[in-house]
């Protein structure tokens, strides 16, 4: 085998003696390799020289392997995808899968060298056959195959239009600085590896176009192919992106070379050049220098971390002109790169540094070019959306707004918490917000001359370096008089909300004493705004308020006194931060009714209003007017009623709740909700049933809050009134009851394994009782997805039986009375029709009608519920179950047939094929066997999307 390659290492060691000018040696890498279309697959021979900075010796090396993360079911990647419901990765064919194959690993004296994958399958662990002393280096030669994945799970890889974008395609060292850093690829964008000096000769196919973030020494032409010869100093792994046509285009400013495809529509290439002229001018303004060659700013790094918000909308809507959106996606992509390239911070750990930076000087750049850009744009100024306070917000207010989102619902984290440890929406978007407006924050208290200064004496300083986030603590501290501890200790490092409010203002004829309190007891600094006809006549910043504070000002002609006026501080809640100076009638909040939901507006009592439209058979349509007070932001005290109108009855209907939502902690015990709801509808033709149900649950979360586990302590007593239609039979059951209930449920949906559990007690007068019901759902390796179910129900007492209708409160093997009225029958009184097959998976599950003498069990009844999948959504099932009544042997049922599995628990269809019955599929009137399940709540379905952010 071939160990030495010429070209690799003229360039290995033209880079190896530029390193050897730096501060302290670097890793030296040299790359020849390959990339064949047909396989897709990539042939690399790396010669490594591997420098000992630490005063450890090193008996051992690990390298990063992530090409390997998409290679099995089993991986981190594989692991962190299911976390967020995403079976793509478990679901995928062999050959769109991405793996490493090692064939030979040896030392300068080509001996074989051992070695082993370790974590997450994507770290390799290479065992030297002579130590590293301190200060002295090995050299290493590797040879291995990466089969490229299909880009279809992540950016990575390719697609079928022969684009390839490659990035952590090769073994690179891990990181050690006295303990190895072993971070396996979550699809994070956090590969931490040391700093090399790095050569790569990369041989593709013809026909294809090459830019990389490396310098480009040469490209040349043979007949098989094309030679492009790459390097870079203190950089630390090579992005090569290759595509059929020539998309890329070179822009070189006065500041630094770019290479971008950064589109937008209706955007001319002149004015892009502008606007790049015009972005890497405030860059480097207030970062400084750009120390490569060029900046390879792409439209694939953009879609990895977009403008989220209404700007995702499709392009015939967006509301933003062309030359801000362009600006935008330029900016945010440029600043990501520019620091991911010369900042050597620990970027699973330390990342919210890089985040604060970037997010900070997207703020000051829209401040300094957009101050008026609203956050909806040209929607804004639509008759019917003006109106609303989100169209009133400001582009900028999205950062403290976004960053509530998870707030408001106790699902914010540390910025200090680890890249894999933060839920989506967190790592995403909330976190990298939360940082950005902290710096905003602090610029505003000390001065924003003193936070740009040391920006860029931190970035002046520590480019190219490895640094921590002690460095930028130390500069931002000698850059200012005051203390700024509380920025470090509390908004950094915790999850501790700031909630301030004006507990009580005393006049004077010159002065205005003010009392602050402090609500979460977060010893920050707050803001106070003096206003006269909404303009600011002072503002004054007050600092050590640990619970209650009276300051004194002078008096200016204020009219209102306002905390936070200028949203600089992430407050948890405004609603409270402004007292009027007018007398008592002037501070009384006003109502503002409000056509559907709408952003919180601190100065009214905000009622939202939204027409619905409901169904069943016995009320029909039914319009009417939803009254709420829920704002875009979760808040602890909502109202909602929805009084509608019955056509086909004639009457009012509708539905209401009062809701209180306490948390309580982050983990554990973390949330008790106090509720009151009521109903009222029909269940048959002229006859209504009405439902008053207070509540109280409790919560339980494990600590990890990527977890989808949770848990559940529910107590509620239903009071249930009917009144049936004088010409209907009489009622076979007491017109009017009440039940007791209480349920303990154990929930944790996972999409590879799925268990959820509950027990429920039940007590009325006449009777008692109690059920357990268990859903387990298994994904296997080979695609094939079990469903098991287990119910038992046991009366512990029953009076029902004397009753004329004694099954009413009986346990139902397919289909329950529901007389607690919780599910979502849309003919619940049906014994025939199509309303009749509508199933609710609850009590027995079975899908055949069984005869009457089976179907409900007064004293016991245990069921099992299991399918398998054939094809995709195409699965057999089969149930299995004892019904026992009092008085009676019991019976053993079953049934079996073919489930159409379209979308778990909202649609299914189930076809019956054999059963106690005989075999269904061949009897008459067949059609009238098929259940279906549907689920038609807005709320329920929009779950779906939402649960892979939070």
């Amino acid at each position: 085998m071939k160990r030495k390659f010429p070209i690799a290492r003229l360039y290995g060691q033209v880079m190896f003696l530029l390193a050897s000018g730096m501060s302290f040696a670097q890793h030296t890498n040299t790359i020849t390799a390959s990339l064949d279309a047909e396989t897709k697959e990539i042939s690399v021979q790396q010669e490594f020289i591997y420098e000992n900075n630490s005063d450890k010796i090193l008996t051992v090396l690990y390298f990063n392997d992530w090409a390997h993360a998409y290679s099995n079911k089993n991986t981190g990647l594989a692991k962190r995808f299911a976390e967020e419901f995403k079976r793509s990765l478990h679901l995928a064919k062999d050959s769109e899968r991405g793996y490493t194959t090692i064939l030979s690993a040896v030392d300068d004296n080509y001996r074989g060298l051992r070695w082993k994958r370790t974590t997450g399958d994507d770290i390799i662990r290479i065992e030297l056959n002579a130590p590293i002393l301190p200060g002295e280096s090995a050299q290493l030669f590797l040879t291995y195959t990466v089969k490229l994945p299909e880009n279809k799970f992540t950016p990575y890889g390719y697609n079928k239009k022969n684009d390839y974008y490659l990035k952590d395609w090769y073994l690179t060292p891990a990181f050690f600085d006295g303990a190895w850093h072993l971070y396996s690829n979550k699809n994070l964008e956090d590969l931490y590896t040391a700093v090399t000096a790095t050569t790569v000769n990369f041989t593709f196919p013809k026909g294809l176009y090459l830019v990389s973030n490396f310098e480009v020494l040469g490209n040349s032409q043979f007949s098989n192919g094309q030679l492009a010869q790459l390097a870079a100093n203190r950089q630390k792994s090579c992005e090569i992106i290759l595509t059929p046509q020539k998309r890329f285009v070179t822009h070189v400013t006065p500041d630094m070379t770019v290479i971008t495809d950064i589109e937008t529509s209706k955007y001319g290439e002149i004015e892009k050049g502008l606007s790049i002229n015009r972005i890497t001018r405030f860059i480097t303004d207030n970062l400084g220098e750009f120390p490569h060659s060029h900046l390879l700013v792409s439209e694939i790094d953009y879609n990895k971390n977009p403008l989220y918000g209404i700007n995702q909308l499709p392009s015939f809507i967006r509301p933003y002109e062309e030359q801000f959106q362009y600006e935008m996606k330029f900016l945010k992509t440029a600043l990501i790169n520019i620091l991911e390239e010369t900042l050597f911070l620990d970027p699973r750990k330390e990342q919210w540094l890089s985040d604060a930076i970037a997010n900070y000087l997207m703020i000051g750049y829209v401040e300094e070019y957009y101050p008026d850009q609203k956050l909806l744009g040209k929607l804004s100024k639509i008759w019917g959306l003006r109106s609303f306070n989100l169209a009133k917000m400001d582009f900028n207010e999205q950062y403290p707004f976004l960053y509530m989102l998870t707030a408001r619902q106790n699902l914010d984290q540390p910025l200090l918490t680890s890249n894999d440890s933060l839920i989506k929406f967190n790592q995403k978007i909330a976190n990298k917000y939360k940082a950005g407006l902290g710096l905003a924050y602090l610029a505003s208290y000390v001065g924003k001359d003193k936070v740009d200064k040391g920006i860029k004496t931190f970035y002046k300083h520590y480019k190219l370096s490895q640094v921590k986030t002690l460095d930028f603590e130390s500069i931002l501290k000698r850059m200012t008089d005051v203390d700024i501890d509380w920025f470090f200790k509390d908004y950094v490092s915790t999850d501790r909300k700031i909630d301030f409010k004006i507990k009580k203002v005393e006049k004077t004829e010159d002065s205005l004493y003010v009392t602050l309190k402090n609500k979460k007891g977060t010893n920050v600094p707050i803001s106070l705004f003096g206003l006269r006809n909404d303009s600011v006549v002072s503002k004054y910043w007050f600092s050590d308020i640990e619970t209650e504070k009276k300051v004194v000002i002078p008096r200016n002609g204020e009219k209102r006194l306002v905390l936070n006026y200028d949203q600089k501080i992430p407050e948890f809640n405004q609603r409270d931060n402004w007292k009027s100076l007018g007398g008592f009638l002037s501070g009384n909040k006003k109502l503002k009714f409000t056509f559907f939901r709408d952003s919180e507006n601190p100065y009214y009592n905000q009622v939202f209003y939204v027409p619905v439209l409901n169904f069943n058979i016995y009320d029909g349509w039914t319009p009417g007017m939803r009254l709420y007070n829920k704002t875009l932001l979760e808040r602890p005290f909502v109202y909602d009623f929805a009084p509608s109108y019955s056509f086909r009855e004639k009457s009012l209907v509708g539905s209401g709740r009062l809701n209180y939502r306490k948390y309580l902690s982050k983990s554990g015990l973390y949330v008790a909700n106090y509720g009151l709801s009521g109903s009222t509808y029909h269940f048959q033709k002229n006859s209504r049933y009405s439902k008053i149900t207070p509540s109280l649950t409790f919560g339980w979360r494990p600590d990890n809050l990527i977890s989808n586990k949770r848990e559940f302590l529910s107590l509620r007593y239903v009071n249930v009134l009917r009144d049936k239609d004088e010409n209907l039979a009489d009622f076979q059951t007491p017109p009017d009851y009440g039940v007791l209930n209480v349920r303990y449920t154990n929930h944790d949906p996972g999409i590879i394994n799925y268990l959820s559990w509950f027990v429920d007690a039940q007590h009325a007068d006449d009777f008692s009782k109690l059920a357990l019901e268990l859903e387990y759902r298994k994904l296997f390796e080979n695609n094939r997805q079990f469903n098991f179910r287990f119910f038992a129900g046991k009366f512990l007492r029953n009076k029902t039986t004397d009753y004329a209708d004694p099954d009413y409160f009986s346990f139902a093997l397919d289909r329950p009375t529901d007389y607690l009225f919780d599910y979502g029958y849309l003919g619940r009184s049906e014994n025939s029709g199509i309303y009749s097959q509508q199933i609710i998976i609850a009590e027995g599950g079975f899908k055949s009608f069984l005869p009457q003498r089976y179907r409900y069990a007064n004293d016991w009844m245990a069921t099992v519920n299991t399918s398998v999948n054939l094809w995709r959504w195409i699965e057999v099932y089969g149930d299995l179950g004892y019904v026992k009544n009092k008085g009676v042997s019991g019976k053993l049922v079953y049934d079996s047939g073919v489930r159409l599995n379209l979308l778990t628990d909202y649609f299914e269809l189930y076809f019956p094929f054999h059963s106690n019955n005989g075999w269904e599929i061949s009897q008459p009137n067949y059609g009238e066997k098929i259940r279906f399940i549907v689920t038609v709540s807005p709320r329920t379905l929009i779950g779906l999307f939402t649960r892979k952010w939070f």
